[in-house]
């Protein structure tokens, strides 16, 4: 499991303006990864200073998005994150992949299934143990995924590589299935679907980890996670936000169901 917060620059990303204050106000547990978003060299350093154990570099995967969420090209984003990575490898830190707009982009539209996997590439060449494919604003089909999983296994194996759908399109679960088909097994969401981009206007959140879970029992995958405490975490967090849940799975189950066990044998349809 992983959590993560930002160290980008407040003047460009407001809400997460408070990297460092998360990062020394939790309180961690064990077998929870804190990675946190870094853009270049001097969030590194701002980071190093919150006991970090891994970060994450993000080049995006179009000329469109790299110019407005880092204010430079892909070639130019993928230098910067290459200073980054060299300088927490040396210092023994972890390094995470992500390339967002994996599929589409809200600038240049279709995106290359082959420009995604050279920068997939590039990051393992960079001495990232993980890269994460993004479908940033959630346009992906189970087609395009799989035209896109052929091309990047090409330069990895499936073990290196995890999935992050957005569900604007209601395409999350079925585009998570087109992936695991070619063996992907790490998959990033959020409770009750937070999230989102201030630059990929009118995309929803990433998926819901409620709708996940129940999705992966439905498959007989024992993912070990009590699905009635995971909505009512769910439940708590739009409650405090003061916004519905983006969770289909926890609107219909609700507080109706107190067992794990029942909502597996539903998941699954057995008796």
């Amino acid at each position: 499991m992983s959590d993560n917060c930002s160290f980008v620059s407040p003047k460009w990303v407001k809400q997460m303006s408070d990297g460092s204050e998360v990062m020394k106000s939790i309180k961690r547990v064990q077998g929870v990864n804190y990675p946190v978003l870094i853009p270049n060299l001097k969030g590194y350093e701002t980071a190093k200073g919150c006991n970090i154990e891994e970060i994450a570099i993000f080049p995006a995967g179009s000329e469109g998005f790299s110019q407005k969420n880092l204010n430079c090209s892909v070639e130019e984003g993928l230098k910067r994150f290459k200073l980054v990575a060299d300088q927490a490898v040396k210092d023994g830190i972890r390094v995470r992949g992500y390339v967002s707009c994996i599929l589409g982009c809200p600038y240049d539209g279709p995106i290359s299934p082959k420009a995604i996997a050279k920068i997939t590439e590039e990051l393992f060449a960079m001495g990232c143990y993980e890269v994460s494919l993004g479908d940033t604003i959630g346009v992906g089909t189970a087609g395009s995924v799989r035209k896109l999983m052929r091309e990047v296994l090409s330069v990895t194996t499936p073990d290196n590589i995890a999935l992050h759908f957005h569900d604007t399109y209601g395409q999350g679960l079925s585009n998570l299935l087109a992936g695991l088909e070619f063996g992907i097994r790490t998959v990033d969401s959020s409770i009750s679907g937070l999230g989102g981009c201030p630059y990929a206007r009118g995309a929803s959140g990433n998926l819901a980890t409620e709708d996940l879970v129940y999705f992966l029992y439905g498959l007989g995958v024992n993912t070990n996670v009590d699905l009635v405490k995971l909505i009512e975490a769910g439940r708590y967090i739009s409650n405090f936000l003061a916004k519905p849940t983006e969770s289909r799975v926890n609107r219909a189950i609700g507080d109706k169901i107190k067992n794990c066990e029942d909502i597996v044998k539903m998941a699954a349809c057995t008796l």
